[in-house]
């Protein structure tokens, strides 16, 4: 395979997964390509590309003028065909784009070649990281295709954080004649907004193309950049900048020479905003015969801002930065201080890239989960990657809660919001664990009280606020997030339960422990294992008196510190946690759990106030009405959506139950019972609207047994994603596998691309961090367990238990586990494709009772079989290392 045809249209085509969306599906599509921490832009359904998020920021709706991509072909002997390598939607530029055809914004239709011919019929399948877009015309005499992706290694941070995107367009030529064919590229320069953009034709190591600079700005500011097109192909044309004329002269010079020869004339003025770049490939297809051209689409910002942080001042910063914004350099950049690098990165490495991601979406989608499960997991693995995650100087991670328009929203990494997501613990391991270092270095108070908001950078002093939203939480004069506080340390299990790393684990212990015993002073003072007092949580507002949600997550971090406190040699504090969390579970389950579902007992007085502000809630009056009347903003005998949140949390990471599993069982049904609507039609929310009427939606709390409040907590009739996926992936976990995928399938119906993007599910703005939540739905319905320090991991399926194959992944490893049951006999696979796996037991569901045998990497290896109704366990004398150069495989039977 020559360097300038790296992929064949097997590679392209080798996954299953999600159906190819059509029509009327594609018309809010915007699927985003870019690395971790980098920003994005994102290429619609019908293959334009928008959302332009380079320059450190979010910018939806954003495009870059009259970028587009053409296709010119002529067959032998015949005329040539140009088109518009895109499908025209009726509804503007595609997706989320401007520009609809009402004659609005004068010039504005000729935009992206708006008005040029384009591609009659197109087909997108999305198997993230990848999506291809299938195209077809009944005058073009060439077949093309475009699959788009960025590298998405897990666990390689470095290579999952290449700042730009890859085009492989293939081209097949269904004639019996020759055709050749020239794919050109635009891209209008928008590194400055000022007239000292600068256009040269460059050449690293392989590739060349256009590359863009402005001269303007010094390199320390966030304005200072790169951005350019580049292939590793050899056969070019290109120009650096349009003919510059007036009215539409640039866009019809450039349309009337690609039309009549495939190819454009170089030109070069002195700097001008405004200016477009072109880069062709040109090729010649014999009949029959197929070709691949790759681009590259790549940038540079180096300089982060901190745009939503107030300017520095003489108490914070040197004479020289006072007025300024506070700043650093992005992670990302110290690889690739400009457009050219990154290109040249990618295309010593494409293949490699190319094959490893493969693999990981290969090992997904190859799955047999349902094609709504895959889809809603792996749509979701987008956000990590999306403007809401930024990775900070030292490769820290850090995210808003989602993404605005043009700025984050909701600062801070917040706690109690980032308890419900599971991708990243998983799939970038070293990120999470960045995560917990952070917050226990930088939001730890003295007295144990923890901020549920980080500061950037790291170290400064947020500004003290207690208004709604926002910096909410973030001073030091704000109560601590009760959910999120207890939350981290849950967490922190996760994290060493998935690497074993006990260093690790140990440099946190004093930490943790603190956070941990923190609650005695303020939220447990009578030490009895339940929660009362003042609950500021991730609805924004406090809880007053004990509930089942706060409670549990409690519980939840006891039983974790629990298992923590003994890995690290404190007996002590393991016994007194111990008694607390047994203490704990029988006091909620006869105070709070009312025969169906966990309520709160309101508190009448509300007078347990922070110990640091005496501002009594976010959101206005803490009190209902007249002076005597319960407080405002709780939910009392409400069945809470979230009244198991810790519960699902302690069940994914193998700390067992925390309350009566009769009692979680049946709470579970009463939340799907009276929560999960097949049809909000009739529904009344005057809050936020995330799911309408005729559309499915877990409401967070209904009120069956009556008891409303007059003003229930701000989001009670809401619809959010993140917790309807913890709901199902808990259902799934308890055995009822129709009402947890029902919820799946569900949210899926709502984001199908015709009234939402499948790419981007919304709560306070888009690509909403809490969403993270889906990939729990892995670990439920494949059963697996894992339990790093003692080497310890299992499977057991939900569903499919005869042919079943799941992607895994943990702190050190990552691949897929398949498994056979026959008439015949019993098989499981265990295969790595990155990392590695030590294994001392593995645990297998009952069908693999009555021993078997056991072969690594094809050799036989000793191992015992012990039998028990639950599991069968497979236990080995020494560790086994499972590699990508040895699998594990188990036969039982005939």
């Amino acid at each position: 395979m020559t360097p300038s045809e790296p992929y064949s249209k097997k590679d392209l085509r080798r996954f299953g997964g999600p159906k190819a969306l059509k029509g009327h599906h594609l018309d809010e599509v915007a699927f985003p390509i870019g690395g971790i921490g980098t920003g994005t832009l994102s290429i619609t359904g019908r293959g334009r590309l928008i959302d332009w998020e380079i320059q450190n920021r979010p910018n939806k709706g954003s495009i870059n003028t009259f970028c587009f991509f053409t296709l010119w072909a002529k067959e032998r002997g015949k005329e040539p065909v140009t088109r518009v390598l895109a499908q025209r939607s009726n509804r503007g530029l595609g997706g989320s784009g401007p520009g609809h055809f009402s004659g609005i914004g004068f010039g504005a239709n000729r935009l992206a070649g708006a008005g040029l011919p384009h591609m009659q019929h197109c087909r997108f399948r999305g198997r993230y990281p990848f999506c291809e877009i299938s195209f077809s015309d009944p005058l073009m005499p060439v077949v093309p295709s475009v699959t788009a992706y960025n590298p998405l290694i897990p666990h390689n941070v470095d290579d999952s954080s290449i700042p730009g995107a890859v085009f492989l367009f293939h081209i097949e030529n269904p004639t019996d004649r020759e055709v050749e064919a020239s794919l050109l590229s635009n891209l209008h320069n928008t590194v400055d907004g000022d007239f000292t953009n600068y256009t040269e034709f460059a050449e690293k190591d392989g590739v060349r193309g256009l590359f863009m600079t402005s001269r303007k700005e010094k390199p320390e500011s966030p304005r200072w950049g790169s951005m350019g097109l580049f292939t590793t192909h050899t056969d070019l044309t290109h120009t650096r900048a349009w003919v510059r004329g007036a009215w539409y002269d640039n866009l019809t010079a450039f349309w009337n020479e690609v039309s009549a020869t495939g190819r454009v004339t170089d030109r070069i003025y002195p700097p001008l905003v405004g200016d477009v770049g072109t880069l062709g490939m040109i090729a010649t297809i014999p009949p029959g015969g197929s070709v691949t051209l790759p681009l590259y689409l790549t940038w540079s910002f180096p300089t982060m801002e901190a745009y939503w942080r107030p300017d520095l001042t003489e108490d914070n910063a040197d004479p020289e930065h006072i007025g300024q914004k506070p700043k650093w350099t992005n992670y990302y950049a110290k690889r690739f201080p400009d457009a050219l690098t990154a290109a040249a990165y990618l295309g010593r490495h494409h293949r490699r890239l190319y094959e490893k991601t493969a693999e990981f979406t290969d090992a997904l989608f190859s799955s047999t989960l349902p094609e709504y499960v895959l889809d809603a997991v792996s749509s979701q693995i987008s956000t990590i990657r999306s403007t809401s995650c930024i990775m900070l100087e030292n490769g820290e991670f850090y995210n808003f809660e989602g993404c605005h328009a043009q700025d984050g929203c909701c600062e801070g990494s917040c706690s109690h919001v980032w308890n419900y997501t599971q991708a990243l613990a998983f799939l970038f391991p070293s990120l999470e664990r960045s995560l917990k270092e952070t917050a226990y270095r930088y939001n730890l108070f003295p007295d144990g009280r923890m901020a549920f908001r980080t500061a950037v950078p790291l170290g400064v002093k947020m500004a003290e606020s207690t208004a709604a939203g926002g910096s909410a939480g973030v001073g030091e004069a704000f109560h601590p997030a009760a959910d999120g506080q207890m939350g981290v340390i849950m967490q922190v299990w996760r994290e060493y339960a998935l690497s074993g790393d006990r260093d690790w684990l140990a440099k946190l212990w004093p930490s943790v422990k603190k956070s941990l015993e923190y609650a005695w002073e303020y939220w447990d003072k009578d030490k009895d294992g339940v929660m009362e007092g003042l609950q500021h949580n991730t609805y924004d507002i406090e809880f007053y008196g004990p509930n089942g949600m706060i409670t549990g997550m409690y519980l939840g971090a006891l039983a974790a510190a629990v298992r923590m406190a003994l890995s690290v040699g404190d007996d002590a504090a393991a016994n007194e946690y111990r008694r607390l969390l047994e203490s704990g579970g029988r006091k909620a389950d006869e105070m709070l759990f009312n025969g169906k579902y966990f309520i709160q007992i309101v508190d009448p007085d509300a007078k347990d106030l922070s110990p640091v502000t005496t501002d009594v809630s976010m959101s206005g009056d803490v009190m209902d009405g007249a002076e005597g009347m319960e407080p405002k903003y709780q939910y009392g005998s409400g069945c809470l959506s979230d009244q198991l949140l810790g519960q699902c949390m302690a069940t994914i990471f193998g700390l067992g139950y925390l309350f009566d599993s009769d009692h979680v069982r049946t709470a579970l049904t009463s939340i799907f019972t009276h929560n999960w609507k097949r049809d909000l039609t009739g529904h009344a929310s005057c809050q936020r609207v995330f799911a309408v009427e005729g559309e499915p939606g877990l409401l967070l709390c209904t009120w069956p047994n009556g008891g409303r409040p007059a003003y229930p907590f701000v989001y009670s009739d809401e619809v959010w994603t993140g917790i309807e996926y913890q709901v199902a992936v808990h259902l799934i976990a308890e055995g009822f596998i129709d009402e947890g995928l029902s919820i799946v399938k569900g949210v899926r119906a709502r984001y199908d691309g015709r009234m939402r993007n499948p790419y981007n599910e919304m709560e306070c703005g888009s690509h909403y961090v809490r969403a993270l939540a889906s990939y729990g739905l892995i670990p439920a319905l494949s059963g697996f367990t894992f339990n790093a320090p003692d080497h310890t991991y299992g499977f057991a399926p939900k569903i499919k238990r005869e042919n079943f194959a799941s992607f895994w992944a943990t702190g050190t490893a990552w691949g897929s586990y398949r498994q056979r049951i026959t008439a015949s006999g019993k098989t499981a696979l265990l295969i790595a494709l990155g990392g590695e796996l030590e294994i001392k037991r593995l645990l297998l569901s009952p069908d693999y009772r009555g021993g078997g045998s056991v072969t690594l990497g094809g050799r036989r290896v000793d191992a015992a079989f012990e039998d028990t109704p639950e599991r069968t366990s497979i236990s080995f004398i020494e560790p086994i290392a499972v590699t990508p150069a040895s699998q594990l495989l188990i036969r039982c039977g005939r």
